[in-house]
Order: structure tokens, then sequence, then C-alpha cells
């Protein structure tokens, strides 16, 4: 028979150390929008523009810059509510071999596509995320494409403030594209509608994608902004000679359920986003 105190010693020497999050500058959840409004050549687009802003000297330059030189991210595709795919687990970037090591993985296999837009499903396994991350982030962040509005899951501004009260920024790049697939569900003004019900949390932005032809630059862009904040050099460098970038507004205008709307009152439009 072992005492009390002599016991708890054994228990405890058999125990594995619980290993500490590892400290980075910014964990950085990139969730992009894959539902089937989007042709496979956009979305090959997608994956070869976060290929090429993850490799990017400027992103490359912002991350080493930070405290502790480097982030974690993590590549998530989405679509309706039940349908997320981690494509590039936690991964730290530090340098030029690590992004790349990530660029391998996100090539490693094309992206595939499903059915409904659930913005807030995206945002609600995003935040998950974080729990399982094994890092400890200055700042968490969740970056979230997408085509159209949220027409599947919870409403999207609500879920928005819930991930925001965790202390989780969502920042934005609406593509106001007017894909050929798209048409019916289409809203005007994507980005209003970003502004005012997906993104969130201090110094929440987003940047809007007109063209296909911009969406490398607005990518590249989006992420030194993410990880370098409004007080470093970088910041004023990317805001030079460049469209604006739009905050997160104070009182929301745009109708948040517009998607949702739009879906009940379909009447013979295929089941696409």
């Amino acid at each position: 028979m072992l005492s009390g105190g002599a016991a708890l010693a054994l228990i405890l020497s058999s125990t594995p150390a619980t290993r500490a999050d590892e400290p980075v500058d910014v964990e950085l959840v990139l969730a992009v929008d894959v539902s089937l409004s989007m042709s496979a050549d956009e979305l090959e687009i997608q994956r070869h523009g976060y290929a090429a802003a993850l490799t990017h000297d400027n992103v490359l330059r912002a991350i080493a810059d930070g405290a502790h030189g480097k982030i974690a991210v993590t590549y998530v595709e989405w679509a309706g509510t039940s349908w997320q795919r981690v494509i590039v687990p936690w991964t730290v970037i530090a340098n030029r071999a690590d992004a790349e090591r990530v660029v391998a993985q996100l090539s490693a296999q094309p992206p595939n596509s499903a059915r409904r837009t659930s913005i807030s499903g995206a945002l609600e396994f995003g935040s998950d995320l974080f729990a399982e991350s094994g890092y400890q982030g200055t700042k968490r962040v969740i970056d979230i494409s997408g085509d159209g509005p949220n027409n599947q899951g919870a409403p999207v501004n609500l879920v928005r403030d819930g991930v925001v009260r965790q202390g989780i920024i969502i920042n934005g790049l609406p593509l106001m594209t007017r894909s050929s697939f798209g048409g019916a569900y289409d809203v005007n003004d994507l980005d209003r509608y970003y502004s005012d019900c997906v993104i969130g949390g201090p110094g929440a932005f987003m940047i809007p994608v007109n063209d296909w032809t911009q969406f490398p630059e607005a990518i590249r862009r989006k992420l030194v902004l993410e990880l370098a904040g409004p007080a470093s050099p970088q910041w004023t460098i990317e805001e030079a000679d460049h469209p604006p970038v739009a905050l997160a507004q104070d009182k929301p205008a745009a109708d948040c359920q517009v998607g949702e709307k739009m879906w009940r009152n379909r009447s013979w439009t295929p089941d696409s986003r």
C-alpha cells in the first residue's frame, strides 16, 4: 500500500507534461468559399491566388517583422452548413520554406465544390479551429471570402457577433465577380453586405474584388494588412495608390437576411448556392 502522497507522486510522474501552446503573432484561418456558384476555373484562381500571396515577399516581410516572427495558418474550404474541409491543417510560417510547404499542401489535390452558401457555418467552424490549434496568437483572425450572401444556417450577423465576443477578428473578401454560374442569388453591393453583416472585431476590414484579375493582388494585400496592422509601415505601403479598405460599420444598413429571403422566394432556380 502506498500513502496518499506517494500515490499522487507516482501518478504525476507517469503523466506526460502538457506542452504550452507555441506563441505566434497571428493565428489565421483562411476560409474560402467553394459553393457551386463558382466555376472550376475560378476555384483554381482562388487556390493559385492564395499560393502566390503566401510566398510573396511583402507577406513574408510582414511575418518576419512581427514580435515572434511567425504565424500559424490553416486553410479551409466551405459551402453549406455541414460542408467544411480543412485543406491545410494548422502550420507555422516563419520563412519562405515554411510558406512553400503550405503551398505544396494546398496544391496537392484539386478543389471540390458543394451546394449552398453558409457563411455562418464557416464562421462557427473557423472559430472552433482555434481551440485545437496548439498555438497562442497575439491576434486571432478568420479571413473569409465568398461570392454571395448567407443562405443557409444561423443568421450570419448573430454568429458574427458571437465569434467577435470570443476575441476573434473577422475580415472579409467579397467576390463581386458576377460569375456565369451565378445570377439568381447575386446581391447588389455585396461589399456593403460583408461590411455590415460579416466582418467584425477591432480593426476589422474587407477588400472587395470586382474582377478575377484583381484577386491575387487583393489576397496579397489583405494578408499584409492582417499581419502588419495599422501601426506598421507595411500598412502605409499597402495603402499607397490603392482603393481604400472598408472598415467595419457601427450601424448595419444592409439586410443581413437577404440571402435567406432570396432562397425562400426561389421558384425553378437550380439549387446551386
